[in-house]
């Protein structure tokens, strides 16, 4: 299988339509179905059908097409790694996090990313929601991870990473932080005062199902960051919704969300259209390629 064959496939499957492909790519027509035709014959199948003057894809093409667009993808990404370490180039991605997603998730991806790009300068903005899909109009950062991001927006990419649970977070001096969680019930909360991020994509949310529960909100404390929120929790200031990934080590005592029913999906966001940098798409990748469902709870 070469390069060739997968990039002319791709302009194909792009466009539809043989002469526009073979434009796009700089090759004659002739050569562009040979090349096509060798991939098919590798594949051991028809990938593209013509019908008249616009083509489809076959069943099998439809099925081929994200896996040779990562490999070109991929390859690519490669090409350009050589080049950056071969150049000694000092180049930066812009990662925006949601406030409520720990860094640490993505350790391991990131040191291939650094392993790759030795010379990388990695800028890191937090935000709310709001704040993240301004960035990312903006061009401040080249990818966003976080949860709903609210107003769409039609040139938004996203590409949902893992779904999560929430949890109770208590204080160990909690009445029920040394009760067995399955024997917690929504009654046993309905009296104690929360926390909440006030700028967290999931506020809203939150305070919805606790209202929907039942749960007496007129005491609500609101803090701004995360470890403002854990240190509340941790002093029995009150008690606090926290999603499964999100707050862990420490020194406080989780219990499952007991019938609040509230999920969120963590997405990995980008525009449409926007020029990536090899940086920036081997980040995507190594995101996508990660194994996610150990989070999943």
């Amino acid at each position: 299988m070469e390069m060739h064959q997968i990039r002319y496939f791709l302009a194909l499957a792009e466009t539809l339509n043989f002469t526009r492909a073979s434009e796009l790519c700089h090759v004659t027509q002739p050569a562009l179905t040979r090349a096509v035709k060798m991939l098919e014959d590798e594949l051991g199948g028809e990938l593209i059908r013509r019908e008249g003057r616009l083509s489809r894809l076959t069943d099998l093409g439809v099925r081929m097409l994200p896996l040779l667009r990562q490999c070109y993808d991929s390859a690519l990404s490669a090409k350009a790694i050589a080049r950056s370490v071969a150049a000694g180039e000092v180049r930066a991605l812009s990662l925006g996090l949601s406030r409520t997603v720990d860094l640490r998730l993505l350790g391991p991806v990131l040191v291939e990313l650094f392993r790759a790009y030795p010379a990388l300068r990695l800028k890191l903005k937090r935000g709310n929601g709001s704040q993240l899909l301004e960035y990312l109009k903006s061009g401040d950062v080249d990818i966003a991870i976080a949860g709903p991001l609210g107003a769409g927006w039609e040139r938004l990419d996203a590409w949902p990473i893992f779904s999560e649970s929430f949890d109770i977070l208590l204080s160990p001096l909690h009445r029920l932080a040394s009760r067995d969680e399955a024997e917690i019930t929504i009654a046993d909360l309905m009296d104690e005062v929360f926390l909440l991020q006030n700028d967290s994509e999931t506020a809203d949310e939150e305070t919805r199902h606790l209202a929907a529960a039942g749960v007496c909100l007129e005491r609500t404390h609101m803090v701004d960051s995360d470890g403002d929120l854990a240190a509340l929790v941790e002093a029995n200031i009150g008690v606090a919704l926290a999603p499964n990934s999100a707050l862990r080590g420490g020194g406080l005592v989780r219990h499952m969300a007991p019938n609040l029913d509230l999920r969120r999906t963590v997405s990995l966001y980008t525009v449409q259209g926007r020029v990536r940098s090899p940086e920036a798409a081997t980040f995507i990748s190594q995101i996508r390629a990660e194994e996610w469902e150990g989070l999943a709870a």
